[in-house]
């Protein structure tokens, strides 16, 4: 059987179970998409290919698999490197197929060549230049091998015009790549993490993203339950512990509640759980509890001893390690260490609204989560607004969050909403944005009306860069300067030139009926809900500060002093 290069890619990518892909042609993948033709996989034709890019993380963010996404040589190229480098921060795996000039024209500055391959090397778990079609056998395999193991990540393969088109015989396919198993659990680590669990009077448990990738979060709810020790998430850790446990403590770190961080701050053992120790979840590294003993498992070695030194680090799978600790700690009521959190839990809580005021981002948020089902799947963009749904959403399931965590993407929440509706059909997706985030790639509104999918967008607009604003405010002595939006658009307005059902909120209506109207709804929505532009978000970490010195944490109100 003879098959050109742009053949074999399409069908080893069925092989590996893609049927739907994102992406946009160009004159040097045309040969893959001319492939694709004949292909059952689901081509989404994105308006802009960092679109497609953050499309593709929400396919591979809302189900754990490999998404992939395509683009041409040179620009289309360039314009998926943000997803990329979002992928490896929040360990996404992503395959990213570019197109390439010829290879003899490699290195000639060809039009639209870039040396895309030597660009994301620092970006990308590995990368590939294929050379000749017959690599393309070993190179896709590897790349989804690669993608999944360990800690997962994206992945590139670049290759060229001529590799697409040239022909090969084959005869036999690869065996489909599966995730390497991951290292074993070191036991006598292990053991000495149990004796210091039962030792302890105050740990605390700090779980993140890695509890999600190992579905581990049942067994940490075991483990904190069996020893009564209080669960802290970081930001891609929501959704991994019921938000209605007394033990839970939310979100840590710079917009944290009050009491989560003054609870950390008294604790002398922190167990780490696939959490990278990060300056917005830390603060300060050297007063990050300061009087604590920490264990840190992680899949990643080389994010252990990083910023915190530990006394036990482990280098292996979540829940392999968890499952290993959980018949090794003694049960323990705890009744000293969980009436200390219950007593700061009523005394330095989060903070609410003054008043009643269902335009107040927080009761924006609360009505969101009374009118979405269950299993809703909730993205964001980045800035004031993703805070607040970090603080105000009950995330009861891991999954259900997709947001941008290390590389803070504005621009990412639509089409990772899209493709959060692609890989889970049925499921209502909400795009919670704000004014500028949503600008930074609302061409996808085009891409999502032509797909007609359950996704609500609600749009906090302020006319502000509003997290921006914030700090000028409260760091900057009120020097205000490219945060504010002299024009002030109507979302609504331009999705109903997209084809899209468009509703536009004013401070003078309740928000609760349209909000409920807009997600129970079928297809698209979009929803413009003006709010105050001096509305901040509290508590806030000074920059540099450290995680006790939070402002704001008395009252919710418009400034802080």
């Amino acid at each position: 059987m003879k098959l050109s290069g742009a053949e074999i890619i399409i069908k080893l990518l069925e092989r590996q179970g893609i049927d739907t892909i994102a992406g946009i042609p160009g004159g040097a993948n045309l040969p893959l998409y001319n492939a694709l033709c004949t292909s059952p996989i689901r081509h989404i034709l994105a308006r802009h290919e960092q679109g497609a890019g953050f499309i593709a993380h929400g396919m591979a963010r809302s189900t754990g698999r490999p998404a992939v996404c395509f683009a041409t040589s040179g620009p289309g190229a360039t314009n998926l490197i943000t997803a990329i480098a979002d992928a490896r921060l929040d360990s996404v795996p992503l395959i990213a197929i570019t197109g390439q000039v010829p290879t003899s024209m490699l290195g000639s500055d060809a039009f639209q060549e870039v040396d895309i391959y030597n660009m994301t090397i620092p970006i990308t778990k590995h990368n590939f230049l294929v050379r000749s079609a017959a690599e393309l056998l070993a190179v896709i395999p590897e790349a989804f091998e690669i993608a999944l193991s360990g800690r997962p990540g994206p992945v590139l393969i670049d290759i060229p015009k001529d590799v697409q088109t040239q022909e090969i015989e084959i005869f036999g396919w690869p065996e489909i790549a599966q995730a390497d198993p991951p290292a074993r659990v070191d036991m006598e680590g292990i053991v000495r993490a149990a004796a210091m669990v039962n030792a302890a009077k105050r740990p605390v448990l700090y779980a993140g993203g890695g509890v999600t990738n190992s579905a581990s979060h049942g067994t940490l709810r075991a483990l904190a339950e069996k020893n009564s020790i209080p669960v802290a998430l970081s930001l891609m850790g929501l959704g991994c512990f019921p938000p209605d446990s007394p033990l839970y403590l939310g979100m840590l770190g710079m917009h944290a509640a009050p009491y989560t961080n003054l609870l950390l701050d008294e604790a002398d053992l922190i167990i780490a759980v696939g959490a990278r120790f990060d300056d917005r979840a830390v603060g300060r590294v050297q007063e990050f509890c300061p009087n604590a003993a920490i264990v840190h498992i992680d899949i990643d070695r080389a994010e252990l001893d990083k910023i915190k030194k530990a006394r036990i680090s482990m280098a292996c799978d979540a829940a392999e390690a968890l499952s290993a600790l959980l018949p090794l700690v003694d049960r323990d009521e705890r009744p000293v260490w969980r009436a200390q959190l219950a007593r700061l839990r009523e005394e330095h809580p989060l903070p609410s609204p003054n008043v009643v005021d269902a335009l107040h981002p927080l009761s924006i948020i609360s009505t969101i989560a009374a009118c979405a089902p269950p299993d809703a799947i909730i993205t964001t963009d980045v800035g004031q607004h993703q805070m607040w749904v970090a603080q105000g959403y009950p995330f009861t399931s891991p999954r259900t969050l997709l947001s941008s965590g290390g590389l803070g993407t504005m621009g990412f929440g639509l089409p990772a909403a899209i493709g959060a509706s692609l890989a889970n059909p049925g499921r209502r997706v909400v795009c919670v944005s704000g004014d500028g985030s949503i600008q930074m790639n609302i061409q996808e509104l085009a891409t999502l009306s032509e797909l007609g999918l359950p996704v609500t967008v609600i749009v906090m607009n302020n006319g502000h860069l509003g997290l921006v604003r914030q700090q000028q405010e409260l760091f900057y002595g009120k020097n205000y300067i490219a945060t504010r939006f002299d024009m002030r658009l109507d979302f609504a307005g331009i999705a109903h030139q997209f084809g899209i059902r468009g509703r536009k909120i004013v401070p003078t209506e309740a928000p609760t009926g349209i909000i409920a109207d807009a997600i129970a709804g079928g297809g698209p929505c979009v929803i413009d809900i003006t709010i105050d532009a001096e509305r901040n978000v509290f508590p806030i970490v000074p920059p540099g500060a450290a995680n006790r010195d939070m402002i704001g944490g008395e009252i919710y109100g418009k400034c802080c002093n």
